[in-house]
């Protein structure tokens, strides 16, 4: 799976159905799996192929369920939410502290941030910035 650019205009949100793909008020763009449908325009509308199907259930191929972290049934799309069950209680999303050194999380509107500092401070690329969806996911260069 490839991290979702969580868009300030994300088009997946545009093109869902049934709003199981909606974006929070703090940028993170969110799926509700209970409203996805399996209709899969979410993933035909995502210009970073950021979006997967699961075409069959994934929970067997899990080693340890826990009821901290959503697990997905088959029949829906799932996609990168920065690990949200982990930001509710304080930590970081499981990608950035398993790298810390090479990756950074924060708020982009403070300006006193690790994040924000990082963008100040060194030469940054967004994905396809052309295309008009404003993704949030910098690359220092």
């Amino acid at each position: 799976m490839v991290l979702c650019n969580h868009c300030d205009n994300p088009p997946c949100v545009r093109v869902c159905p049934t709003k199981a793909t909606f974006k929070r008020a703090d940028g993170i763009v969110m799926m509700d799996y209970h409203r996805c449908i399996g209709c899969r325009f979410c993933v035909a509308g995502c210009p970073f192929g950021a979006r997967s199907m699961n075409f069959r259930d994934p929970r067997p191929f899990i080693k340890k369920i826990t009821p901290n972290f959503p697990t997905r049934t088959k029949g829906v799309v799932e996609k990168c939410n920065f690990c949200e069950e982990r930001l509710a209680v304080g930590l970081l999303p499981a990608c950035v502290e398993a790298c810390r050194e090479r990756m950074a999380f924060g708020d982009l509107t403070d300006p006193g941030s690790e994040v924000r500092k990082l963008l100040e401070a060194n030469f940054t690329i967004r994905r396809k910035p052309h295309l008009g969806t404003q993704p949030q996911v910098y690359y220092i260069v």
